[in-house]
């Protein structure tokens, strides 16, 4: 049987969801296909509410808003992906394929600001799937949320995977004038054949990288997340990429240790087998030693940290590389104090949504 190649998808197969009494599983194998382009399926859903509290320890944010479920980026490690579960689809195929979008995402924010006793603090966009993931090109959806924190003057969290974000810079620009955003942009590696294959609809190496340059000429703070940190693959690339991206004008970084939690192993042990099978078995090896033999650690004590000499061998070198390359460097934290509930009682959204060439599917 000849394995059939899906050109932009990081999950082989649709893993079965745990949530449902029937198995369904779509694989990428085919007699008679050589190559297939996967097509995304565009989903409109309704939600009631677009801020939602962050209660991971992980996030020192108070709020995250996702104006997208789903990601086409397909990162074979994205912890997002058991979620799409909760919608009745795989974390697998469905999770980069069905893509669900909040239009009216612009709308239930304006009124998350008009609440009554509502006190700012910043809101981090993307903190489960990319808010500028490709479908956003042609929705806009995420360029018209910014244009309501702008008009309320209220601070944003920016982060993404894709250099589509240089598209808002007009509005970024502002935004950064008053302190009011930081944009997070996530290279976990600098090699771009290893980044067609780990997140394969994400933006290219070099258009990331351009991307640090752009912001950061505007006055726009660039904050990097070099994860997740997966040894066998990317660790041996710390020290180049915080040197690169210190060089192009980031401000700080960040990073994680790799973690396949509930059904992203599956995911991410079909991606090895597919793209790296001489490497797979030495790959998890390492992975498990740094969370007690687990593939995936849930407690908050030891995931950040990990445990053994993997793990250790990645905070050194973070540390090394941050001395010699950020020692200097640092984010302020953004502006709360600007924030004015009253700002958007000129603002009409549906005005907007007339208006606005984003505003259909």
């Amino acid at each position: 049987m000849k394995k059939e190649t899906i050109k932009g998808q990081g999950a082989v197969q649709n893993i079965h969801n745990h949530f449902l009494k029937n198995r369904y599983e779509k694989s990428i194998y085919d007699d008679d296909f050589e190559e297939t382009v996967a097509k995304t399926e565009i989903l409109e859903v309704f939600p009631k509410s677009i801020v939602n509290p962050v209660k991971s320890p992980d996030l020192s944010m108070a709020y995250s808003m996702n104006p997208y479920q789903g990601c086409e980026h397909g990162c074979a490690y994205c912890f997002a992906r058991p979620t799409h579960e909760y919608w009745g689809y795989s974390a697998g195929v469905d999770f980069e394929r069905k893509i669900l979008v909040k239009k009216n995402a612009p709308e239930l924010l304006e009124k998350f600001f008009t609440k009554r006793g509502y006190k700012a603090e910043p809101i981090l966009m993307s903190g489960n799937t990319d808010c500028y993931q490709p479908i956003e090109r042609r929705l806009g959806i995420t360029r018209r949320m910014l244009e309501v924190c702008l008009e309320y003057r209220h601070p944003i969290d920016i982060l993404t995977k894709n250099a589509l974000v240089t598209r808002d810079i007009d509005i970024l620009k502002q935004l950064a004038e008053k302190n009011l955003v930081c944009v997070s942009l996530s290279i976990p590696t600098i090699n771009e054949d290893l980044r067609r294959k780990l997140e394969p609809r994400t933006s290219s190496v070099n258009n990331k990288l351009k991307a640090i340059e752009e912001l950061s000429s505007n006055g726009i703070p660039v904050h990097i997340m070099v994860a997740p940190m997966i040894p066998g693959l990317n660790t041996p690339e710390i020290i180049n990429i915080v040197k690169e991206i210190s060089e192009r004008g980031a401000k700080d970084f960040g990073y994680t240790l790799v973690r396949l939690n509930d059904t992203v192993e599956p995911v991410f042990v079909d991606w090895l087998d597919e793209h790296y099978p001489d490497r797979k078995e030495k790959v998890l090896h390492q992975i498990a030693s740094m969370h007690g033999g687990k593939l995936g650690e849930k407690s908050v004590a030891k995931r950040k940290k990990g445990e053994g000499n993997i793990a250790e061998m990645i905070h050194t070198t973070f540390r090394i590389a941050r001395q010699k390359y950020f020692a200097d460097k640092g984010i302020p934290d953004l502006a709360c104090n600007l924030f004015d509930g009253t700002k958007g009682e000129q603002l009409s959204l549906f005005s907007w949504q007339s208006q606005s060439r984003f505003s259909g599917i």
